[in-house]
């Protein structure tokens, strides 16, 4: 069964930075492009960024543009998502994701997520 388990979560004041990290396994991580998704408190899931396959290519959504950094090693088997300048509102729930295709927003699998706090 495909694994995805994600770590780096926790509480950072605003204008923090943290980096999560995704270890994929039981399927061939390089083979497929990788996203992230949120959720925040009372909120449906959000598509955060996406990766592809091979590295060259990422994507973003607008409010996170320029702050947030996708990043993969498949050597590695492992997917990141370094976050600068965090503020409230990127308080939410972070997992990684399978996209169906790089520009698709329809998942095979999500993972369990980690959760991120912005607060004073």
């Amino acid at each position: 069964e495909v694994q995805l388990v994600e770590s780096g979560g926790g509480l950072v004041q605003p204008g923090g930075s943290l980096r999560l990290s995704c270890a994929a396994s039981r399927f061939v991580f390089s083979d497929y492009a990788m996203s992230w998704v949120r959720q925040a408190p009372g909120k449906g899931l959000e598509w955060v960024s996406t990766i592809s396959s091979d590295g060259t290519k990422t994507s973003y959504v607008d409010s996170v543009k320029g702050r947030f950094t996708i990043s993969r090693d498949n050597a590695k088997n492992t997917l990141y998502l370094q976050m600068d300048s965090l503020t409230p509102d990127d308080t939410a729930v972070y997992s990684c994701a399978i996209p169906e295709t790089y520009d698709s927003r329809n998942y095979y699998r999500v993972g369990q997520g980690a959760p991120v706090t912005v607060s004073s």
